[in-house]
């Protein structure tokens, strides 16, 4: 058994997938998975709930965020391997019952993630021209499906390229709102001012509901094995993928605030083009930008996914089958077309708004199981990783994602009950 376990936690053992990633390449794969299409939804409801702080929101849920990305970053120093989560609960707490159940609530994570970003490329798409939806989601998949199994350099190429595209439409969007920067003092200040115990429960409220769109950090760490230095890469890359974000999103926020009276950014479903609109800009524009974010996403979510369908068979967790790799492409071929094909099927056949809500409960208990993995490995004596943090931030991430989780259980029965 002692074998098995030294097997099962060794990062140096050799891997079939070919290592081409290098830190630009994690970092970009990093900020697209994060990014998402989430800014272009979420804000107006983050408005809704914390008022004038709204980049104090995306702060706090950034700082919330970034206690688990450091616990990740060692935990990816110390085994980087695909299928990362189920690698760090076997290694701390043994036994492979607990890791195949983590392993699963990532893939359907990915799964339902992507398969929610594929339909809502639907609703992009009709801006332009209208086709028949399952047309349309059967297109995309297969496509994605290709591009994935084509190779990893080239599918973080293409997903690189989109990051930048999609990157770069937020920026150009707050240069065309720049004159609204141009405020006097009191009402910069306005965005720290919470003034009483209400006013902060409203920001703490809008931080969760942000909190979703920093989500997707933790993806990276399922292509270490095609990381080159990967105990070294990956943590850095982590780490300057959720400031760039960061970066990015409070940048966002203090453009929407000023550009947009409150009452129109909380009420708007897609603030971001109507801050293009009330520039005299066609929102069509935000709507192109709007299908290169979702399609990234998704491309992204399915590689993660299959990633981690190739971990777990490598460590005997599910099917050989999984672990297949293509002979000259170096991709895992069969972890690919069952991911595309789950991700179809999701599309196309199931209502994917409670599944959504499902999700990010299923990433907040993954968070709070790594942080508290990272908590036993630390306490074991061992060779020193690479990169590692104080035992405190594990601890905080830990007591952050179980208490969002039991905030959200509360709001669900809340909202059960009336």
């Amino acid at each position: 058994m002692a074998a098995k376990q030294r097997a099962f936690t060794d990062p140096r053992e050799p891997t079939g997938l070919k290592r081409t990633i290098g830190p630009v390449l994690l970092t970009l794969y990093g900020v697209g998975t994060i990014l998402g299409a989430g800014i272009y939804v979420l804000l107006g409801e983050v408005a809704r709930l914390a008022g004038p702080a709204v980049p104090l929101a995306f702060v706090i849920a950034g700082a919330i965020a970034g206690a688990s990305a450091l616990s990740y970053a060692e935990l990816a120093s110390r085994l980087p391997k695909s299928a990362g989560e189920a690698a760090y609960v076997s290694a701390a707490f043994g036994g492979t019952a607990l890791a195949r159940l983590t392993g699963i609530g990532v893939i359907l994570t990915g799964i339902v993630s992507a398969a929610t970003l594929v339909r809502g490329f639907v609703g992009y798409l009709d801006v332009f021209v209208a086709l028949p939806e399952a047309l349309v989601i059967s297109a995309v998949v297969a496509s994605l499906t290709a591009l994935a199994a084509w190779g990893i350099a080239a599918t973080m190429r293409a997903a690189a390229l989109v990051t930048l595209i999609e990157t770069s439409g937020l920026v150009a969007v707050c240069w065309i709102a720049r004159g609204s920067l141009a405020q006097p003092t009191e009402r910069w200040l306005t965005m720290l001012s919470i003034s009483d115990s209400t006013a902060w429960l409203g920001v703490f409220a809008g931080a969760f509901v942000a909190f979703y769109a920093f989500i997707g950090f933790e993806d990276m760490v399922n292509v270490a094995e095609e990381v080159v230095e990967p105990e070294r890469v990956v943590p850095v890359s982590i780490i300057a993928a959720l400031l760039l974000s960061t970066g990015l999103y409070v940048l966002v926020a203090v453009v929407a605030s000023f550009a947009l009276p409150l009452d129109v950014l909380s009420s708007s479903g897609a603030p971001i083009a109507a801050i293009v609109e009330s520039y005299g800009f066609s929102p069509s524009l935000i709507a192109l930008v709007g299908l290169f974010a979702v399609i990234n996403g998704a491309l992204i979510q399915l590689v993660m996914a299959s990633r981690v369908f190739y971990g777990m068979a490598s460590q005997r967790l599910i099917w050989s089958s999984f672990s297949r790799i293509h002979p000259q492409r170096g991709t895992p071929i069969v972890a690919i077309a069952v991911g595309g094909a789950a991700i179809l099927m999701f599309a196309l056949l199931l209502p994917l708004g409670g599944l959504a809500q499902l999700t990010s409960f299923i990433a907040l208990a993954v968070f709070a199981g790594i942080n508290l993995a990272l908590i036993v490995l630390k306490r074991r004596t061992g060779p020193r990783p690479v990169f590692s943090v104080p035992l405190p931030v594990p601890v905080l991430g830990a007591a952050l994602s179980i208490g969002m989780l039991v905030l959200r259980l509360g709001a669900l029965a809340v909202d059960a009950g009336s």
